[in-house]
C-alpha cells in the first residue's frame, strides 16, 4: 500500500503522529513547488532535515509527479494542466515505476499541501494511476483515520451528484467524468500571460 498525506497547517509533531500512526517510513515530497512561506518547516530542505532527524527518509518526486508542468503542451486551452495529458508523460510514468519499486524497501506517504484528496492532484491524478497499476492506496486523513482510494472515488462520485445513475451508466464512466469536473476545479491554472 501506498498513503497519501497532505501537510495542510499541521504542526510538524501532528504530522509526524500522522506518519508514525501508519507506520510510514518514507515520505515522497509531490509538491511541484516545495516551498511555503506560511509553514517554512515544510519547505524541501527543512522538511527534509526534521523527517530524517526522526528516522523517515524523503525523496522529492515533484518534478515527476508533481501537479504543474514545465511542458506548455501539459496545459489546456484554458491554462489548466491537463491531468490526462501529464499522465502519459515519460516523466510521470517514471514517477509512478520510482513509487513501485520503493515499495519493496519503505512504506510510502506521498505528501502534498492539501488536507483533502479530493482536493489535491494526490488523490486525482496519481492516486487513480497507482491503482490502475495494482497499488492500494490510502489517504491519511487529518484526524488519522485512513481512507482507502475507493472510498475517496465514492466520496468524489456522491459530491458530484453522480453516486447513483437511473440510467445504468456504469460506474467507471461515471467516476471518469467526475474525476475529469473535480480536475477541472482543482488542478493548477497558469495565471493569465503567465508561466507554468
Amino acid at each position: 500500500m501506498i498513503y497519501t498525506i497532505g501537510h495542510s497547517s499541521h504542526e510538524p509533531d501532528a504530522l509526524l503522529t500522522l506518519l508514525r500512526r501508519h507506520g510510514v517510513t518514507a515520505v515522497a515530497d509531490v509538491r511541484s513547488q516545495p516551498y511555503s512561506r506560511r509553514f517554512p518547516h515544510y519547505s524541501r530542505k527543512a522538511l527534509k532535515g526534521w523527517l530524517q532527524e526522526q528516522g523517515i527518509a524523503y525523496v522529492f518526486l515533484g518534478r515527476e509527479l508533481g501537479g504543474r508542468s514545465a511542458d506548455p503542451d501539459h496545459y489546456d486551452e484554458t491554462g489548466r494542466v491537463d491531468y490526462g495529458k501529464l499522465a502519459a508523460s515519460e516523466p510521470f510514468r517514471s514517477g509512478i515505476d520510482r513509487l513501485r519499486q520503493g515499495m519493496a524497501a519503505y512504506r510510502i506517504a506521498l505528501l502534498c499541501a492539501e488536507r483533502d484528496p479530493l482536493d489535491c492532484h494526490r488523490g486525482l491524478l496519481i492516486a487513480p494511476r497507482l491503482q490502475e497499476a495494482g497499488v492500494e492506496v490510502g489517504h491519511i486523513l487529518a484526524d488519522g483515520g485512513l481512507e482507502p482510494h475507493r472510498q475517496t472515488e465514492e466520496r468524489l462520485l456522491s459530491l458530484l451528484g453522480l453516486a447513483d445513475d437511473l440510467f445504468g451508466e456504469p460506474r467507471a464512466q461515471r467516476l471518469m467524468l467526475a474525476y475529469r469536473r473535480r480536475a477541472e476545479e482543482a488542478a493548477y491554472r497558469k495565471p493569465t500571460g503567465g508561466r507554468p
